[in-house]
């Protein structure tokens, strides 16, 4: 098993203030989910995570947002937080702090729409930020393709560099062949919960589409001769 645990920075642009304040947020309401005794987080989790069938019927459309700041233990938030930590600098840098927040927010709602599209019927609550930061990844595989990422073997407990389109094209793939065996589940299997990998695939998707149109807004700002693919690598 391999994680990312560092990239190439970018020189300058906006300060990653949301990127660490939604880390930050996450910390704490995980904090507050572990001193919670099991059946009033049994009731915090049903009541703010979001549940495809109450959804698909209009019902509690709030927790589209509150469920992106629950996880479902330490392992869930450390990937999470390590992900977002790792990837979400450059992606505010490039687009500047208002437009950050609105894509985060936009891609975890993409990616619980895309959940909820998969299995309309779930009464099993979806919990994590994983949607939202899948579109961070997204975004990032358009603006950064060339970038290193340092990643560790866990098994070795080594680390080196690979380019992120090497990274993040294995991970999709992933995603992909999980959310394809996924469909095939019964659905006694599918309520007892599992990784919504809908929500990544969605959420990656609208990374792509946002990473591009950001892209396209860059290369309009920058002069011909002031403004080259490297400044985005």
């Amino acid at each position: 098993m391999i994680f990312p645990i560092g990239d190439d920075q970018v020189k300058g642009g906006s300060k990653p203030f949301f990127s660490y304040l939604f880390i930050g947020i996450n910390i704490i309401v995980f904090l507050y989910q572990v001193i919670l005794p099991p059946p009033e987080l049994d009731w915090f989790v049903f009541h703010y995570g979001s549940i495809p069938a109450e959804i698909s019927q209009g019902n509690n459309l709030f927790t589209l947002f509150t469920s992106m700041f629950l996880h479902g233990g330490w392992v869930h938030l450390i990937g999470n937080m390590l992900f977002l930590w790792v990837f979400g600098d450059n992606i505010e840098a490039i687009m500047g702090n208002f437009n950050f927040l609105i894509f985060y927010i936009a891609g975890g709602l993409a990616a619980a729409i895309s959940h909820i599209l998969a299995g309309p019927g779930s009464m099993v609550p979806a919990i994590g930020a994983s949607g939202a930061i899948s579109a961070v990844l997204g975004a990032y595989l358009i603006l950064f393709p060339a970038s290193k990422i340092r990643v560790l073997v866990v098994y070795f407990f080594r680390s080196f560099y690979m380019p992120a389109v090497f990274f993040l094209g294995i991970w999709i793939v992933q995603q992909l062949i999980s959310g394809y065996f996924s469909l095939s589940k019964t659905t006694s299997q599918a309520q007892h919960g599992g990784v919504a990998w809908w929500a990544h695939i969605g959420g990656f998707g609208f990374g792509l589409i946002a990473g591009w149109i950001a892209r396209k807004t860059l290369e309009v700002k920058h002069k011909p001769d002031s403004f080259t693919d490297q400044d985005l690598v």
